[in-house]
């Protein structure tokens, strides 16, 4: 009897030892299947809501194919190629060019906070409708907002 049940417990914990050696934690990264053909618009910067610029323009962020970011950072437009960093699961937009249009007022805060938070590694929470990206500087909370035909 001694025999059957150091087998049985052996067989019990090679499961145990083989999840507790695996990383669980890349299968819960954003992948970018999860970000391309999405469009969000800029809800919140740290915590605070942002309203329409005086020309009725909104700060947003589109992945498209091949993880192509676009949009708008407060009142410039902005490019790049987005990235999700395989080991960490952070985001950024690598070599992200942006127009150069004077910004005043809460557009040009708006603008400094999107630009500083997308050009550098941020933690990425994705939600249903919610895409946020924080760093030690900012938080930024996207809406999803896709285009419709």
């Amino acid at each position: 009897m001694e025999k059957p049940m150091k087998k049985l417990l052996t067989a019990l914990s090679i499961p145990v030892l083989l999840a507790a050696c695996s990383s669980t934690d890349k299968a819960d990264f954003v992948t970018p299947a999860d970000l391309q053909h999405h469009h969000w618009v800029l809800s919140e910067v740290d915590g605070k809501e942002v309203a329409k610029a005086p020309n009725g323009s909104q700060a947003d962020l589109e992945i498209g194919e091949a993880m192509n970011a676009n949009g708008n950072a407060g009142c410039n437009g902005f490019h790049g190629q987005a990235e999700i960093n395989p080991k960490t699961g952070q985001f950024r937009i690598e070599k992200m060019a942006m127009t150069m249009k004077m910004c005043q007022g809460e557009a040009m805060n708006t603008e400094r906070a999107v630009a500083s938070t997308l050009s550098v590694w941020s933690k990425i929470d994705l939600g249903k409708d919610t895409l946020t990206l924080s760093n030690d500087q900012h938080t930024l909370t996207y809406t999803l907002r896709d285009w419709v035909n």
